[in-house]
C-alpha cells in the first residue's frame, strides 16, 4: 500500500470520528429549534410598537422552554446515522425534517412555517 493511499485512509477515519463526535444531540436540536424561534418571534413584530415588542420577547424568554418541552421535543424522532442525525418533527399540523452534522442544522423542510406558528403560540 502506497504512502497516499494510507494518508487518505488515516485522513478518511480521522474525519468520520470527527464528524461522530460532533453529531448533534436532542438537546442540540432543541437549542437550535429556540433560536428559529427567537428570529421568527423579531421577524414578526417589526410592526408593532416598541413596548409591545419588549411584552412579546419577554414573554418569549419565559415561555420558550415550555412550548419546546411541550410542543417539540414530545412530537420529535431523531435518526442517529452516526455520523449525521436526522430529525422529524410533527407539530402544529407541520411536519419538519432537519439534518444535524457536524454540529450544524441544515432545514430541509417545514422550518419556516413552522416557526411562525409555534411564534404566534407564545401569544
Amino acid at each position: 500500500m502506497s504512502l497516499l493511499r494510507l494518508l487518505m485512509i488515516v485522513v478518511v477515519l480521522a474525519g468520520s470520528v470527527g464528524l461522530a463526535l460532533s453529531n448533534p444531540t436532542m438537546d442540540n436540536y432543541l437549542q437550535f429549534v429556540e433560536r428559529e424561534l427567537g428570529k421568527a418571534i423579531d421577524r414578526m413584530d417589526k410592526g408593532t410598537p416598541t413596548r409591545e415588542q419588549q411584552f412579546i420577547r419577554q414573554v418569549f424568554q419565559s415561555q420558550s422552554k415550555k412550548i419546546l418541552q411541550e410542543v417539540v421535543r414530545p412530537h420529535t424522532t431523531r435518526q442517529n446515522w452516526g455520523l449525521a442525525s436526522r430529525y422529524e418533527t410533527n407539530a402544529v399540523n407541520t411536519k419538519i425534517v432537519v439534518i444535524g452534522i457536524a454540529g450544524q442544522f441544515i432545514p430541509i423542510k417545514g422550518v419556516e412555517e413552522a416557526t411562525l406558528k409555534i411564534g404566534r403560540l407564545v401569544f
